[in-house]
């Protein structure tokens, strides 16, 4: 194990913690009886206490628990970042129900898995959306259908009118957000409104008797192979990166935090949520990314904290705007999913004083395996282990750890690993290797370790592209795009973007039917329709046929090494 790094270790910080022995709800509870009257939730011009956030918490989780949900239920959790979400979260919580968090991009076919997968029955959706999650619940058997949905209108949360005067709500977000849309019909079972949902009495909740390894969440991550699979966490191992999450970042009871990393998200929901919520800091809630909302975000509610995707950093620093944001409260700023390009990590040290920390982590690993040490950062690098976990370099055939400077493959050991994927049991077994008598999780990218200590990625292991920070499995979208009927075969690549750094590419063969009838746009716009706006491709390429192997298989690595670099 190299341990080189510990010289650039934190000194205020210990190497590894004991997080509390109490489920996530107690973080909320115990800051509610602390700070009733504190800002947790800042949405727009409205502001939700500590204490109003556990009520409506409370609330939620009653009716939670008349629509039947009971210990261990899954329960799905569909809308963009915004009190109603956090609400939500805790409410499941609360109910000692698991969270099943749902990628808001993700459409009626891609649903349908979200349903199936993890037997979920009760579903809390943003209004806007809940025709898809009624369209893919149509298309299921009786047996699997949802029972209930709650839905909610984002105007719930904020007086839209007032907003907009005071010029905070963007124009172009008035009808999204402002718009009220009839309840959708549910064939199988009920719907709820929101409002209707906060009413309920909070004194027919059974007693919360979560534990630390009892499942708390069950987001979803997409493989190489198949449908995406859900990365059982436990209250424990996600209690563990919040609080260190919290101390690695200079964290007090004073942090204001700009929450715009979608909540959805492993990085979202433990490093921001969970995090600010233990921690006591007041969440600044975005719910998506707009550069000039986030200036005036930052600069009128004096953000301290700030963890992000680097391409909202490079964004908000091209507007013309930029000179008028005020970002002299910042005193963290870090993230990860892309690199951080080296001259725009440069001007924010030399302008502002703030070193970028990149961290590094995937969902098996409840977000940071990695992490620059704030004072001791290194640019375009994961940084070094975090809190309390192991990181070695293995060779990813001979599993033997490898020197420093060696290329393998990155394996981690920590409490924050997941459990193991979700009714995969082979999945879990392979995903694993025992070393030293530590249960190692293989994160299949390929990295190498420096003099230092810090480690770097290097490739792909597993066959994934990487837009803006979105990871996007190519088998995975191959077998949504069989589903159109001028399709014969297909094949996804990544190719070269700008801005988001790399972008989807379908290399297709179209039966001999559709050939001269159908335009890559045609192809382009069915799976804008059909899958989440990060996934479908962006360029599509007629071919006579794919190169295969004399197995048979696609030799997708052909492809993409002859797409331009």
């Amino acid at each position: 194990m190299n341990r080189a790094h510990y010289k650039f270790w934190p000194k205020r910080l210990p190497r590894s913690i004991t997080p509390p022995a109490t489920s996530l709800w107690h973080n909320l509870a115990v800051n509610a009886l602390r700070f009733p009257a504190k800002p947790a939730l800042v949405f727009f011009d409205q502001v939700m206490s500590y204490a109003q956030l556990m009520q409506q918490a409370e609330s939620l989780a009653g009716t939670l628990a008349a629509c039947g949900v009971k210990s261990g239920d899954r329960v799905g959790l569909y809308l963009q970042n915004s009190p109603q979400w956090v609400v939500a979260h805790f409410a499941i919580l609360r109910a000692n129900a698991v969270v099943v968090p749902v990628n808001p991009m993700n459409r009626a076919e891609e649903l349908k898995h979200y349903i199936t997968d993890p037997g979920t029955r009760v579903f809390i959706a943003a209004a806007d959306l809940a025709h898809d999650l009624v369209r893919a619940d149509a298309g299921l058997d009786a047996g699997e259908r949802l029972s209930h949905l709650i839905v909610t209108h984002y105007r719930d949360a904020f007086d839209v009118d007032a907003s907009l005067v005071s010029g905070t709500l963007p124009d172009a977000w008035r009808d999204w957000l402002g718009t009220r849309h009839p309840l959708p019909g549910l064939a199988s079972g009920g719907v709820i409104d929101w409002k209707d949902a906060l009413k309920a009495d909070a004194q027919i909740l059974p007693p919360h008797t979560a534990k630390p390894g009892d499942l708390a969440v069950l987001p979803y991550t997409s493989g190489t192979t198949g449908l995406p699979k859900g990365c059982m966490h436990t209250h424990a191992s996600i209690m563990h990166n919040a609080v260190a999450s919290s101390l690695w970042g200079n964290s007090t009871f004073e942090n204001v935090v700009l929450s715009v990393v979608p909540m959805f998200h492993i990085t979202g929901m433990v490093s921001v949520l969970h995090a600010s919520i233990y921690g006591g800091a007041t969440l600044v809630v975005m719910p998506r990314w707009d550069r000039e909302l986030a200036g005036k975000l930052i600069s009128r509610w004096r953000v301290t904290h700030w963890t992000n995707i680097p391409t909202m950093v490079i964004d908000l620093m091209a507007s013309p705007n930029f000179a008028s944001f005020d970002l002299s409260g910042l005193q963290y700023i870090g993230g990860g999913g892309a690199a951080m390009p080296q001259a725009v990590a440069q001007r924010l040290w030399e302008h502002y004083g703030l070193r970028f920390a990149e961290g590094y982590g995937l969902t098996e690993t409840a977000a940071p395996s990695h992490s620059n040490p704030p004072d001791a950062t290194k640019q375009q690098c994961l940084g070094v282990p975090f809190v309390s976990t192991d990181s070695r370099i293995i060779d990813p055939v001979s599993l033997q750890e490898l020197a420093q400077g060696e290329q393998g493959e990155i394996i981690m050991c920590g409490p924050q690993n997941f459990q193991g994927y979700w009714k995969r049991p082979d999945a879990t077994r392979d995903a694993f290797i025992e070393i030293d008598g530590k249960r190692f999780f293989r994160s299949g990218d390929l990295g190498h370790v420096d003099e230092d200590g810090y480690f770097f990625i290097t490739d792909r292991l597993k066959r994934m592209i990487n837009a803006s920070g979105f990871k996007v499995w190519p088998a995975e979208v191959e077998a949504l795009m069989f589903r159109h009927p001028a399709i014969q075969e297909a094949c996804i690549i990544s190719t070269r973007d700008a801005y988001r750094g790399e972008s989807v590419k379908a290399v297709v063969v179209l039966r001999a039917t559709a050939r001269g009838n159908t335009s890559a746009e045609d192809i382009i716009s069915w799976c804008k329709d059909n899958m989440a706006a990060y996934k479908y491709p962006r360029v599509v390429e007629f071919v006579d046929a794919l190169p295969k192997s004399g197995s048979g298989k696609v030799m997708w690595r052909t492809l993409q090494e002859a797409e331009p670099k």
